[in-house]
């Protein structure tokens, strides 16, 4: 995938992997990504995304919310973290 602006730029951590530097996109960020691509991952894929990252506490709803609106998914999103929560 190709993204420009803000999603290009927000929710990734640098790491040292061999000497070069490597962008790693967060969880929360990973999980915004999977709903923007719901059509061509699947809807099953993003809500076991949101599900894991939610049970094993990668990150916290305020995180998932921010990169939803990072990615334009809010709406999109909204029912199922509140589903979730």
């Amino acid at each position: 995938m190709r993204f420009s602006g803000h999603a290009l730029a927000e929710g990734f951590d640098v790491h040292n992997i061999e000497g070069v530097q490597v962008r790693i996109y967060g969880p929360a960020k990973t999980v915004a990504d999977c709903f923007k691509y719901r059509n061509k991952i699947g809807l099953d894929v993003a809500l076991e995304a949101l599900r894991e990252a939610l049970r094993g506490r990668k990150c916290t709803s305020d995180q998932l919310w921010r990169y939803a609106g990072v990615c334009r998914v809010r709406e999109v999103m909204r029912p199922y973290m509140e589903a979730t929560l």
